[in-house]
């Protein structure tokens, strides 16, 4: 009689990630999902102030090409102390960039494990799920999980015409156009 081989484990997908601070806290994000990383300064001049009701997140938006992007204060989104914050992350395809603290660092994850039932509202709209990390556990951030299709319309209701936002391009200056 013979016996079956055993199985070979397949080896670990990982996933590149991009581990970032928000008033202390961290957090991760996909970095496929990361279109750039830019300092907040370098956005600042080509910014415009907006405010929509009930959306405490977003403060400004900013052009690029022919989409607006909408600027949301992470520290604000996950309900932490107010934080001005110095990187902007610019999200593939979402119309948001989310203002953080600072990045940690970049590895790799190897296990995204299922957001547990204690995560039970809005969170579970942010989080893709969590992961350990050097005997951390870090919630893993949903790309398009800071503004909802809502949001989008209060927001896009509140926001100047497009024509009148300058127009940034990718190394950060601004344009005529």
């Amino acid at each position: 009689m013979r016996v079956a081989a055993p199985a070979k484990p397949s080896p670990a997908r990982s996933e590149q990630i991009i581990v970032f601070r928000v008033c202390g806290q961290l957090f991760a994000v996909s970095s496929a999902s990361v279109q750039e990383v830019r300092s907040k300064d370098s956005l600042s001049g080509a910014s415009v102030a907006i405010s929509a009701p009930g959306l405490r997140k977003v403060r400004h938006v900013v052009r690029r090409g022919d989409r607006s992007l909408f600027i949301v204060n992470a520290a604000v989104h996950f309900d932490l102390p107010f934080s001005p914050g110095t990187l902007v992350f610019v999200l593939r395809k979402t119309r948001t960039a989310l203002l953080v603290d600072g990045i940690e660092k970049m590895t790799a994850m190897t296990r995204l494990q299922a957001l547990p039932q204690s995560f039970w509202h809005e969170e579970r709209q942010w989080y893709r799920g969590l992961t350990a990390l050097d005997q951390s556990v870090i919630p893993v951030v949903n790309p398009e999980g800071f503004l909802s299709p809502e949001d989008l319309a209060l927001l896009d209701a509140a926001m100047p015409p497009l024509e009148d936002l300058p127009v940034v391009n990718a190394e950060g200056a601004e344009t005529v156009s």
